[in-house]
């Protein structure tokens, strides 16, 4: 059983998050929280699987809430629910350690679907939010023009250009006819030869060096050669 913690600040939206976890029927919400402050409580009480955090709520918002409880707490996995994609508190939290963003009009299968990847910790993105954070990074950044670093083989340049096209563990063992232990491991070292440290990271690198075009597809004969230059973040 997927143990969550929801907050946010209206009844109603808790009221519905509970409603569609409890109904997938390995969930079970063992906490709700009004305002970041009784979230930072519940963690350090409850220490759920998952944490549904909005981000604006009163008292303390879910930024600094997200901040406390990993400060305290490195392992909780926290997903940041957002009216907005374009918030700028989003790329902050994710700074901050956030696994994963959902705006809230999602289809209610995907938040169902993030909190089963989050308690599995697998980072997720909202395609929206993905795109606005890669672009975000891309933009910030200057580079001569992208080139695929050596070093990684040709299975893990292809897991990882399915990374940053948004795909999942699962999707990506799907399309590759492997298992999503495999993609695991691909991903992992993958990482560790960039040198990045989470899955988002790994997203906006894929782009940076050409793996992933600017309509979110993979590219089928990146250049070759290059630097991945620094992680982003």
């Amino acid at each position: 059983m997927i143990r969550v913690v929801v907050a946010d600040d209206q009844a109603l939206v808790r009221a519905g998050v509970r409603m569609l976890l409890e109904a997938a029927g390995e969930m079970e919400v063992c906490g709700e929280a009004v305002d970041g402050a009784q979230a930072v409580e519940h963690a350090e009480r409850l220490r759920p699987d998952v944490l549904l955090m909005d981000l604006r709520m009163p008292r303390v918002d879910g930024l600094e809430a997200t901040r406390r409880i990993l400060a305290a707490w490195p392992a909780a996995r926290i997903v940041i629910l957002t009216t907005f994609a374009e918030d700028e508190n989003v790329y902050a939290a994710l700074r901050a350690g956030a696994i994963g963003f959902l705006v809230k009009d999602d289809e209610p299968e995907r938040m169902v679907d993030a909190v089963r990847r989050a308690a599995a910790g697998e980072p997720l993105l909202a395609p929206s939010v993905l795109r606005r954070v890669v672009e975000r990074a891309l933009a910030a950044e200057e580079q001569a023009g992208p080139r695929v670093p050596a070093g990684l083989t040709d299975r893990e340049l292809e897991v990882l250009s399915l990374v940053g096209a948004g795909l999942s563990n699962g999707e990506i063992a799907d399309a590759l006819h492997v298992g999503v232990t495999t993609v695991k491991t691909h991903v992992s070292t993958a990482m560790d030869k960039l040198g990045l440290r989470n899955r988002i990271q790994a997203a906006v690198v894929a782009h940076r060096i050409g793996l992933v075009g600017a309509d979110f597809r993979p590219v089928r004969n990146p250049p070759r050669g290059g630097s991945a230059g620094p992680p982003p973040g």
